[in-house]
C-alpha cells in the first residue's frame, strides 16, 4: 500500500506545477563526449554536515576509474551537485533542476530526504536512471512501477522485518532491546523493525521512542526510560551526535549495555575528534560494505583509492563519502554492461536483469535489481557489517562480518 498523508499531499502539489516543464531534453542521452551525472545530496540545512563528503566520493570513483584505465572511461564523467536542503521539499526542487534544467544522464541521489523527490523521480523522471542510497524511507525504491530507480546502498524495504539485527544481539547475550528514532519515516521504521526482529529472536521489547526531533541531543528522559525498561541491547538510527548521547548518558547512569549500535558514524571524521573518541567507546557502527579494517583485497584497494583521489588522511571513508563512491561505481557497472555509448533506456534495461554487482566486492552478495523489495537491513541479502569503536581504531566484530538473515514473513513493520 502507498503512503498517504502530508508527504503525498505536497508532493503531488508540487508535481502540478513541474506537468507544465515537461521532461529532460533528449540530448542527455548523447552517446559521445563527457557523461553529466547529477548528484543529489545536502548541501545546506542541518544535514549538511554529515553529506559534506558526498562530492569528493563521487568524484574520486570516477577518478580512480580513469587511472584504471576503465573500459567507458574515456568518455569522462562530469558531475553537477544539487542541494536537497535538508527538506524532502529541498530533494524535489534539487532533483527537478537535475533533470529537467541540467539534462543529466543520471542522478545519484545520497540524501536522507529523496523520498520527497520518489514520486517525481519514478514517474515525470521516469525516463532518467536514479542510482543512490536507499536509505530513506521512501516506498519508490521499491515500488514496480518505478523500474528506474536502482538502490546502489541500504536499499532498505521499512516496511519489512529480517532476522538479522536480533539474531546478531542474541549472539551477544541480549535479554532485551530498546530503540531510539527520529521522526522521520527511515528512522521510525529502521528502528522498529530492529524492535521486531529482537523479538522474533525471542528478546523483549524494553523501551522505545520512534519520535525524537531530528538532531536533538536531549536526551535525559530517554536515558532514564532505557534504564528503568532494563533494556540490554540499543538500537539508534539517528546521526552520530544523538547516539553518542546516549552512550554517554547510560554510562553516567550507570547502565551497562552489551550492544550500543548506530545506523551510522563509521569514517575517519570520528577518528579525528579526541573528544568524541572518548564518548563513542564501544559503540558499534553498522555498514553495509566491508568495512576498511577487513583487509580484503576489495577494501584494501578501496582505501588506498581514496587517500589518492579524495585526499583522505585514513583511507578510512565517512558515510556520505562511502555512498558517493558506490552510487557511481553502480553507473559506471550499469555503462560496461550496456555499452559506453549506451542510452538512458539501455542503461536501464541491462542493470533490471544483472545480478553481479557487489561494487567491487565492498558488499557480501551481489545486488538483484530484478526483484524489488528482496533487501532488509543494510543491503544485499539482509547483510550488515558491525565495525565497534575500541581506542582509536574500528574493529570488525567477528559476530557480524558480516552478520546477515533473511526477511521475516508476515511481518509488516508500522512506527508506533
Amino acid at each position: 500500500m502507498r503512503r498517504t498523508g502530508a508527504i503525498a499531499t505536497w508532493t503531488s502539489a508540487a508535481l502540478l506545477l513541474l506537468t507544465a516543464c515537461g521532461g529532460a531534453p533528449g540530448d542527455a542521452d548523447s552517446t559521445s563526449g563527457p557523461v553529466k551525472v547529477g548528484v543529489l545530496t545536502s548541501l545546506s540545512g542541518t544535514a549538511a554536515a554529515h553529506y559534506a563528503d558526498t562530492e569528493s566520493g563521487v568524484k574520486a570513483r570516477f577518478a580512480a576509474y580513469k587511472a584504471a584505465g576503465g573500459k567507458c572511461a574515456a568518455r569522462g564523467f562530469d558531475v553537477v551537485m544539487a542541494d536537497d536542503q535538508s527538506t524532502p521539499q529541498g530533494a524535489l526542487t534539487g532533483a527537478q533542476r537535475l533533470v529537467q534544467q541540467e539534462n543529466v544522464y543520471a542522478v545519484l541521489p545520497v540524501s536522507t530526504y529523496f523520498y520527497g523527490a520518489g514520486q517525481y523521480a519514478g514517474t515525470q523522471a521516469g525516463g532518467t536512471p536514479f542510482l543512490g542510497g536507499a536509505f530513506d524511507g521512501g516506498e519508490q525504491w521499491f515500488d514496480p512501477e518505478y523500474d528506474n530507480l536502482f538502490p546502489a546502498m541500504s536499499g532498505t524495504d521499512y516496511d519489512r522485518a529480517a532476522t538479522t539485527l536480533g539474531a546478531y544481539w542474541k549472539k551477544l547475550g541480549g535479554t532485551k532491546v530498546a530503540v531510539v528514532a527520529y521522526n522521520t519515516p527511515s528512522s521510525a521504521k529502521a528502528a522498529e523493525g530492529a524492535a521486531l526482529s529482537a523479538e522474533h529472536a525471542g528478546l523483549g521489547r524494553g523501551y522505545v521512542n520512534e519520535r525524537v526531533p531530528f538532531g536533538s541531543a536531549d536526551v535525559g528522559p530517554i536515558v532514564l526510560g532505557i534504564k528503568k525498561s532494563g533494556a540490554d541491547v540499543l538500537y539508534a538510527p539517528v546521526i552520530p551526535e544523538t547516539g553518542f548521547a546516549l552512550a554517554t548518558g547510560l554510562r553516567r547512569a550507570g547502565v551497562r549495555m552489551k550492544s550500543v549500535l548506530l545506523a551510522t558514524g563509521y569514517g575517519a571524521d570520528l577518528l579525528k575528534s579526541p573528544p568524541t573518541l572518548k564518548v563513542a567507546q564501544g559503540v558499534g557502527f553498522m555498514t553495509s560494505y566491508a568495512p576498511v579494517e577487513t583487509g580484503t583485497k576489495a577494501t584494501t584497494a578501496w582505501s588506498a583509492a581514496l587517500k589518492q583521489y579524495a585526499r583522505s588522511a585514513s583511507g578510512i571513508p565517512s558515510f556520505s563519502q562511502a555512498v558517493g563512491w558506490i552510487s557511481a561505481d553502480l553507473l559506471l557497472h550499469g555503462l560496461e554492461k550496456a555499452g559506453c555509448a549506451a542510452s538512458r533506456e539501455q542503461l536501464m534495461a541491462a542493470l533490471r536483469t544483472d545480478r553481479s554487482w557487489t561494487a567491487g566486492g565492498l558488499f557480501p552478495e551481489p545486488a538483484d535489481f530484478a526483484h524489488k523489495g528482496t533487501y532488509s537491513v543494510g543491503g544485499p541479502g539482509d547483510c550488515t557489517f558491525v565495525s565497534v569503536l575500541k581506542g582509536a581504531k574500528f574493529v570488525p566484530d567477528p559476530a557480524a562480518s558480516p552478520a546477515c538473515g533473511e526477511q521475516i514473513a508476515g511481518v509488516k513493520v508500522g512506527v508506533r
